[in-house]
């Protein structure tokens, strides 16, 4: 297998805010350097649905990325980022088979 991914589809009216919150997410697991961590991540919005995005986050192996779930900080982050949301979010667990 080459990999898994998550997707996390979320609709907000405060975008800036989620940006934010992520990338101080991002920056602190950075530092800490502990524990698995996304091998990239990004963040995409819906021309066809303002207000309608997608943070797609690549992990080495599904363990790795359940490793990182059961983390304490990224379940305080996923809270703060679902009370920015208009709603609850959809979440994706993907096995990456191939890429181009």
């Amino acid at each position: 297998m080459a990999g898994f991914v998550q997707i996390i589809e979320y609709r907000t009216s405060k975008p800036d805010e989620v940006a934010a919150l992520m990338e101080d997410f991002r920056a602190k697991r950075e530092a800490e350097g502990d524990g698995p961590a996304p091998t990239r991540g990004i963040t995409c919005a819906d021309r066809d649905e303002p207000g309608r995005y997608f943070a797609i986050v690549e992990f080495e192996s599904y363990e790795a990325a359940m490793e990182n779930s059961q983390r304490a900080d990224t379940t305080e982050m996923s809270e703060k980022m679902m009370e920015l949301c208009d709603g609850p979010g959809a979440f994706y667990n993907l096995d990456e088979i191939s890429s181009m």
